[in-house]
């Protein structure tokens, strides 16, 4: 009897140990996986409300196996350090740009130039279609960053401290134009006919107030939401470009994920897409009357004048020559008929 009574104890201690090992490795899997979610945008940013969505819809479906950490308003990175902390793995999202990806990958540039989508139905329907899918692809072997999608920043339009006209390119000879310090950007400036002066999106503001720089080209949103109105006195619609903004992931962080896993986090970010078209497409519909009514003075530029000479200025220029001709003219032939 004492042999039996042995024999179960010792099944019932190996039971024991059994099922507190599994319980462990249990907690262990169970861990939810953390994403640190980088960007300058100010809480009022539809971009940055869009990281707001991303985050409840990513943590709603996983329910709490993803853990989203946001920061905005440039609180853990600055603009200009914002992509390489992604790369490096100091953080794991960010709201990025063509424009800060052009170093790593030049063709990139394509996509900086002013003019080269027509309207915002241009622009969603390649970069969030198979088109974007093979560009994002391509940058994330590059560069170890993949891009997720696009959300629709607003069409970029200048703003500038003085009551001023800006009808043509020869208009902005000689104007301080702030521009985002970057290769790409600084050469939009230029192409505009300006002298583009780089400038930290968190210290624009002060720079306006100061008369440091004698404009800023954003899309409308943004002029709104950084109150860049209370420190100028025109905007002139240019719509050179059709701006976008791109949630990416560090690459090796996506590669670690499970396919289930991914898929939120893609479903994270098609909501976050929605959210911020909407409520940019919404805003710009109503915001010439805003601007006026705070004393603004709103110009119309001869698009025309402006789309040839910028583009001609792209086109001869080193950028071209690194563009994907093909990949150039599949985006020009999704325009048609738009």
């Amino acid at each position: 009897m004492k042999k039996v009574i042995i024999a179960l104890l010792i099944v019932a201690v190996a039971l024991v140990s059994a099922f507190a090992q599994g319980g462990a490795e249990t907690t262990s899997a169970a861990k939810p996986v953390e994403l640190v979610y980088t960007m300058t945008a100010v809480p009022t940013d539809a971009h940055a409300g869009a990281m707001q969505v991303f985050k409840k819809t990513v943590e709603e479906l996983s329910g709490g196996q993803i853990i989203v950490k946001t920061f905005d308003s440039a609180s853990l990175f600055k603009q200009e350090q914002e992509v390489s902390a992604v790369k490096s793995g100091q953080a794991d999202m960010t709201a990025t740009a063509a424009p800060w990806l052009t170093d790593g990958s030049p063709w990139v540039s394509m996509f900086t130039a002013g003019y080269m989508f027509k309207s915002y139905e241009h622009m969603t329907k390649v970069m969030n279609g198979e088109i974007g899918q093979e560009v994002f692809d391509r940058i994330a072997k590059e560069q170890g960053i993949r891009v997720l999608g696009a959300e629709y920043l607003g069409t970029r339009q200048l703003n500038m401290v003085a009551d001023k006209a800006i009808k043509t390119p020869a208009d902005l000879k000689g104007v301080n134009l702030r521009m985002p310090n970057s290769d790409s950007w600084i050469f939009l400036g230029k192409a505009l006919g300006a002298n583009p002066t780089p400038v930290s999106f968190s210290e624009l503001y002060m720079a306006l107030q100061t008369k440091t720089v004698d404009g800023q080209e954003n899309p409308l949103p943004t002029d709104k939401n950084a109150k860049f109105y209370e420190v100028t006195k025109s905007i002139t619609i240019t719509n050179h470009v059709v701006d976008s903004v791109w949630p990416c992931i560090n690459e090796a962080k996506w590669q670690s994920l499970t396919d289930q896993q991914r898929e939120w986090i893609k479903e994270g970010v098609k909501a976050g897409i929605e959210y911020c078209d909407k409520t940019n497409l919404a805003a710009e519909a109503e915001l010439i009357d805003f601007f006026k009514g705070e004393g603004l003075k709103v110009y119309y530029a001869d698009l025309d004048a402006f789309s040839s000479a910028v583009l001609d200025k792209y086109l001869k220029s080193d950028y071209s020559k690194t563009w994907d001709m093909d990949l150039y003219k599949k985006v020009q032939d999704a325009g048609k008929g738009l």
